[in-house]
């Protein structure tokens, strides 16, 4: 889901002469980005072809399941109205994530968008060269409290629905990849997975939490930060519209990712990035991109209500200021 990386300290660091902290590094491709694992040579039980080879059949399963890149996936066949694919548990478990989250954000996480974004030119099919005219025919595709799961199966009160767990998949698949290193052994490690984060124990090496600083949207290109945190058995992940984005050729118009369900518009707001640290990946991924598609006004709502929860967004206000919300965890964990 999500458009800009975090530059992750330390995960480079200069490995230690005792054995006990020695770092290894092992990356590699997945789910149309990379990924950075940053974990103890004597934690983990057997070598980087065996990690690897686990990580690949993860990620075999994965884009099985949830990918709608992938024609003969689960999720491809039932947007094309397969109604007797019997999902796999990955399927499941993504789906009750989503149905909690969609009706605690009221509607603004909403993996029911997918008609929205191959409208808009976000899909499988590329981009598009207008910008949609036929919004309100699409909405009546729109709404996951159209859809449920009945042992298993799709159930929709209508044909044509069209999923897309593409800002929830990838933070469930950091999850998992978390599941992995943890049989392996492993106890004390980093991962990042395009951007998003999952950090388990501490940096041995430092001995303290894991060192991760948050880009600076507006200043995307020069690897600027705008806020540096100690992260330790949390995830994090963050959304944003100002790198994954497009320009319409004729109106110079600008349509972002992050489509806001209940209008079915793509366009830009006054929130620039939305990043929410919470016990799970999958979670932390969900949350994020609800904060990124719903009104200003209603995430300060959101929060406000919900004090314990962690947040940092930033946004312009009425006087074009750039303006910074910071809650919870990433008060606490915030570090020079």
């Amino acid at each position: 889901m999500k458009p800009f990386s975090l530059l992750l300290f330390a995960l480079f660091a200069v490995v230690s002469c005792e054995p006990s902290n020695e770092l290894k590094i092992v990356q590699g491709n997945a789910l149309g980005t990379t990924y950075a694992v940053s974990v103890f040579e004597n934690e983990l039980k057997g070598d980087d072809v065996a990690l690897r080879k686990a990580f690949d059949s993860l990620f075999v399963a994965v884009n099985a399941s949830m990918s709608t890149y992938q024609d003969d996936s689960s999720i491809s066949r039932i947007n094309a109205g397969d109604t007797t694919v019997v999902v796999d548990e990955l399927f499941e478990d993504v789906f009750w994530l989503s149905e909690r989250v969609f009706s605690e954000s009221k509607g603004y996480f909403d993996p029911t968008v997918g008609v929205l974004v191959n409208a808009w030119g976000f899909g499988p099919q590329g981009p598009s060269s207008e910008r949609p005219t036929h919004l309100d025919s699409l909405l009546q595709f729109v709404g996951f409290d159209k859809v449920s799961l009945v042992n298993r199966k799709i159930q929709m009160s209508q044909p044509g629905i069209q999923f897309d767990f593409n800002a929830v998949a990838k933070g469930y698949t950091l999850d998992k990849m978390s599941m992995v290193l943890q049989e392996l052994g492993a106890e004390n490690y980093l991962i990042e997975l395009g951007g998003e984060i999952v950090a388990r124990g501490v940096n041995k090496q430092k001995n303290s939490a894991w060192r991760i600083g948050i880009d600076d949207p507006l200043s995307p290109e020069s690897n600027s930060l705008t806020k540096i945190i100690g992260l330790s058995d949390q995830a994090m992940a963050t959304s944003g519209n100002y790198r994954k984005y497009r320009i319409d050729s004729i109106t110079q118009n600008k349509y972002v990712h992050t489509i806001n369900p209940l209008s079915g518009m793509a366009e830009p707001t006054n929130v620039f990035s939305a990043s929410v640290i919470a016990p799970t990946c999958a979670e932390a991924d969900a949350y994020a991109t609800a904060l990124m598609a719903m009104p200003l006004e209603m995430s300060k709502a959101f929060l406000k209500e919900r004090p314990d929860f962690s947040a940092f967004i930033i946004y312009v206000d009425e006087y074009n200021q750039t303006q910074r919300i910071s809650q919870g965890y990433f008060d606490q964990a915030t570090v020079e």
